[in-house]
């Protein structure tokens, strides 16, 4: 998927027509960046003497994934709550129990910042190694200023020692603590007077989310939470609509989100709201497998002209994987977009989503030579078609191998 420097993000009918060069050649610069892309009738072999030169083998090179919905900074993990799902409980009555996001804040309460940094950061190692060249990484299972502090500067960890460009989010409006139950207001109150001046004050995040959704957050206390958060400089990102029409697409929208996320409940109303923004609609297709919840309508977004990201949601609780080529494949099986659309949405729109698309999501000279060389493969649609098989024969990260 070859794209000029200019695009930074595909929409509606691009998204299945990107162009690619057949039987290519592509060199890396000094500095990480793709130099040169072009077809083998134009390679010049004596000129690349004292080069290092890489055979694909017949392989397709495909850029780096660009996942922009995670929150891999959690500690253990909550396989007793999967047995919860396979007996019928749902995702509100498990939360409920006191189990969801409150189990995973009493879980990362008692781990420390070390222990946490260890096991995030194997997750963020499988996921470069399954072709994931960029990561946003959200707080939100701290619910306390401490803890939510203590998230932020393990992702800043993640971001100094992954290969993958790391961006961060505060969440801090995932769930209200445990310490404010029965008192949301006063939650919300304490999120803004405390947790986002001590944020800011160390310039953990670029971006700050609110779960505006039924049960959680509602739209009026979104809104105060983005507009104090733009104070200290932090874009929103919106999880929006994975429950209900929350009206957070709307609130986001009306705030300049980057993206609004989720989306399985949206309708031809939050459709409009979006064609009329810059914001990227950014779809979580790993949680709707997990939980059994509809998944969100991709291929009507698509039609409608809309630039739709696809991420992995990468969880304890409802996505529990950080694998882009299975989110690529459901992207396809169980959303109705081509293999081309689904790959846009996982590469340079999931990059969109991170504000990153000038720097990698594309196969082109000055974008960062991140990218993956599969094995031999009929096509690319083959990839997400036979979704378990090995398919990476290796991993490019700004130009290095990993």
């Amino acid at each position: 998927m070859t794209l000029p420097a200019e695009v930074r993000r595909l929409a509606g009918a691009d998204m299945d027509a990107a162009p690619s060069v057949a039987d290519a050649w592509l060199r890396v610069g000094p500095d990480g960046l793709i130099a040169a892309v072009g077809p083998m009738s134009s390679f010049n072999a004596s000129a690349q003497a004292g080069h290092e030169i890489v055979d694909a083998r017949g392989g397709f090179v495909l850029p780096a994934f660009a996942d922009s919905h995670t929150h891999i900074v959690y500690a253990g993990s909550r396989d007793g709550e999967f047995l919860d799902k396979i007996r019928g409980l749902s995702y509100e009555e498990i939360a409920r129990r006191g189990g969801g996001i409150l189990n995973s804040a009493d879980r990362l309460h008692a781990t420390s910042e070390d222990e946490l940094f260890r096991q995030a950061m194997r997750r963020a190692d499988m996921m470069t190694a399954k072709g994931t060249g960029a990561i946003e990484i959200k707080s939100g299972y701290g619910l306390n200023t401490a803890d939510e502090l203590k998230m932020l500067r393990v992702a800043a960890r993640i971001r100094e020692a992954s290969p993958a460009r790391v961006r961060i989010t505060f969440l801090g409006a995932h769930a209200v603590g445990r310490a404010y139950a029965g008192r949301q207001a006063d939650y919300v109150d304490m999120l803004i007077s405390e947790m986002l001046p001590a944020v800011g004050a160390e310039g953990l995040a670029e971006y700050v989310d609110v779960f505006c959704d039924k049960g959680f957050f509602t739209v009026d206390e979104t809104a105060r939470i983005l507009d104090a958060a733009a104070r200290y400089g932090m874009r929103p990102k919106i999880h929006a609509n994975e429950l209900d029409c929350s009206g957070g697409v709307q609130v986001g929208v009306s705030r300049n989100a980057v993206s609004v996320d989720h989306l399985e409940r949206m309708g031809a109303d939050e459709i409009e709201v979006l064609r009329t923004s810059r914001t990227i609609p950014t779809m979580l297709p790993g949680a709707s497998f997990f939980l059994g919840m509809p998944y969100a309508p991709a291929r009507q977004a698509v039609d409608s002209g809309l630039p739709v990201a696809l991420a992995s949601d990468y969880n304890p609780g409802s996505s529990p994987s950080g694998d882009m080529r299975m989110v690529w494949a459901l992207g396809c099986i169980k959303m109705k977009l081509t293999p081309m659309e689904a790959l846009a949405a996982a590469t340079v729109n999931g990059a969109a989503a991170m504000e990153l698309s000038g720097e990698l999501g594309a196969i082109s000279p000055g974008r960062a030579a991140s990218f993956i060389i599969t094995l031999p493969v009929p096509s690319p649609a083959f990839i997400p078609y036979e979704y378990t098989s090995p398919w990476i024969q290796s991993v490019y990260l700004d130009g290095r191998k990993i």
